[in-house]
């Protein structure tokens, strides 16, 4: 899981990055300051949780729980339906998205939550 999880925080940090310029430079030009700002939240929260992927990936050397793995598809699921939908609201502006966000931030609290029982349940390592 460990490796795992670490490629997938690694590409998800240089897609914040991306996006992240992208809308620094480019999405500015074409997009109403309120579509930007609900842009860089998308980024903002891939970012915390690409961070959130890796702390879990590591955790693994002291925590020995299947609830890391959920905690991390939680953090994956929320990351693609909370930023995601961001993203794609910023772009078309289409109501019908608003929905999906709050899926995805339960997705996130979910992860957030399972992370925590993981670490309440474990036994002390080494």
């Amino acid at each position: 899981m460990n490796k795992g999880i670490l490629l997938i925080a690694a590409i998800s940090g240089f897609l914040a990055v991306s996006l992240g310029a992208f809308a620094a430079h480019g999405l500015k030009s074409i997009a109403p300051p309120e579509l930007v700002s609900i842009f860089k939240l998308g980024v903002d929260y891939q970012f915390y949780h690409t961070f959130a992927l890796i702390a879990l990936a590591f955790s693994g050397q002291w925590i020995s729980s299947k609830l890391l793995s959920w905690a991390a598809y939680s953090f994956i699921a929320g990351m693609v339906l909370f930023s995601g939908s961001l993203y794609l609201y910023a772009f078309t502006g289409a109501k019908w998205i608003g929905p999906i966000t709050p899926l995805g931030g339960l997705c996130l609290l979910m992860g957030w939550l399972l992370f925590a029982i993981a670490i309440w349940q474990s036994k002390a390592r080494g």
